[in-house]
């Protein structure tokens, strides 16, 4: 049985040569970092198939089954469907179903197979010319939602996940029909919220397949993966219509954590970043930067520390992410280099000798306690940064200060020093954040 087109000629286009030459005109660099899993936008080409097409080439070519995760449109739903098409039709050739994992499907997550809810359905079907395009020898595993809970699909995908000839696809779109000013202000809090892995007050309202979303987020939660920006935009980009616009978002999972995957493969980039700014404050170039990738503009918190014949010479940074990575780095590096207040400001003859260091900083994470002890032996030597807090008491020293401060006891009296705080003190309203950092 073949589930023949009902979005062609209207999502895309329904002429085989046309929509192979549109997707080709999609295409961009070839990704530097291929997935097992995305999350990206089901609406017509016009207005997301370029941002669609960007998630999907990220997926491994060589896999032999794309699950696709939607949200049912015009079926009410209870839990999840399941199809009994052997095929799906697209311009570009019918594409098989893996009838065999239809059914593993079905039993694992006690589904129908019917195809009442597939018949008018576009947010599996607008993938299919995708999946087509990129992975051309790959079957299909199409699965709609209705009111599921999310974390039966991070179960799904758990149980799946052990195949690697398996990747996934969760298909969803942002905010629906607000103003832009409020869609660009609801996209950016849930961009945040799918970067941080954070699913908690997740509302249906931000994005038409949350319980796809959150099933991945959940999922990446427990592996320690990390979830990263592909495109962020709406339909007032391709219409000039902001009066009511959708929003569209795309990521893919990336098997490691964030910070690493900026080391791994924008380490001269990110210093470069770092140079520019601080040649800007020297009058000799622009700070701006035009192009850079998306993993940029997801919120970071970062240290710039200036180092002269292995000398100090300058640390700012962001304990918290509270702006783009991009601009964090920028203000960072620049105010290191002229706005420390224990040292003047940089000279262009000191700059041509300096050392730049980065530090990518986790989200922190608090430390729960009850005495002076308890918080010491929480502590990780060499691992840890440490933030402490009372009032309007602060401080943070980041995890090269252990080379200097080896001794626990030590390392945490010489913090509280620096806050202002007593080296003995104590009090119930005392706290303390850990985190993590990646040098560059």
């Amino acid at each position: 049985m073949i589930k023949k087109t009902n979005a062609a000629g209207t999502f895309y286009p329904s002429d085989g040569s046309e929509l192979q030459n549109l997707i080709k005109s999609f295409e961009i660099e070839p990704p530097i970092y291929k997935s097992r899993a995305v999350i990206v936008p089901h609406a017509g080409y016009m207005y997301s198939g370029k941002l669609a097409a960007n998630g999907i080439q990220h997926l491994n070519r060589e896999a032999k089954n794309v699950f696709i995760f939607a949200p049912a449109h015009y079926a009410r739903i209870y839990g999840c469907s399941v199809c009994n098409y052997n095929e799906f039709e697209t311009p570009l050739g019918n594409i098989k179903v893996n009838t065999e994992l239809v059914n593993e499907v079905a039993k694992l997550c006690e589904c129908e197979i019917e195809n009442t809810a597939f018949e008018k359905e576009h947010s599996i079907e607008v993938q299919l010319p995708f999946i087509k395009y990129f992975l051309p020898n790959a079957k299909i595993v199409p699965i709609l939602y209705g009111c599921e809970n999310f974390k039966n699909l991070c179960k799904t995908l758990e149980h799946f996940w052990q195949d690697e000839n398996n990747v996934f696809i969760i298909s969803s779109d942002l905010s629906h029909f607000y103003p832009e000013k409020e869609s660009i202000k609801i996209d950016n809090y849930t961009a945040k919220m799918i970067e941080e892995n954070s699913f908690s007050n997740f509302e249906q309202e931000q994005a038409c397949g949350a319980v796809g979303i959150c099933g991945l987020i959940e999922f990446a939660k427990k592996k320690n993966f990390s979830l990263i920006r592909s495109g962020l935009t709406n339909s007032a980009a391709s219409t000039g219509d902001s009066s009511r616009v959708v929003g569209y978002g795309s990521w893919f999972l990336y098997e490691g954590d964030k910070n690493e995957y900026i080391k791994k493969y924008y380490s001269e980039f990110t210093k470069k970043i770092c140079k520019n700014s601080i040649l800007s404050g020297l009058q000799l170039g622009q700070s701006q930067v035009n192009n850079y990738d998306c993993v940029f503009e997801e919120y970071g918190a970062s240290f710039v520390t200036l180092e002269l014949d292995g000398i100090l010479r300058g640390c700012i940074g962001s304990i918290i992410a509270h702006k783009p990575l991009i601009k964090d780095l920028m203000n960072n590096a620049h105010a290191a280099a002229f706005s420390d207040p224990r040292f003047p400001a940089l000279t262009l003859n000191e700059y041509n000798k300096i050392n730049i260091q980065v530090s990518l900083l986790s989200k922190p994470e608090r430390i729960k306690f009850e005495t002076e002890e308890e918080l010491l032996k929480s502590l990780n030597p060499n691992i840890d940064g440490l933030i402490i807090r009372d009032g309007n008491y602060q401080s943070v020293f980041l995890p090269d200060v252990w080379e200097q401060l080896p001794e626990k006891k030590e390392f945490l009296e010489q913090l509280k020093l620096k806050a202002g705080l007593p080296g003995n003190y104590f009090s119930e309203s005392f706290e303390a954040f850990k985190f993590s950092t990646t040098k560059i």
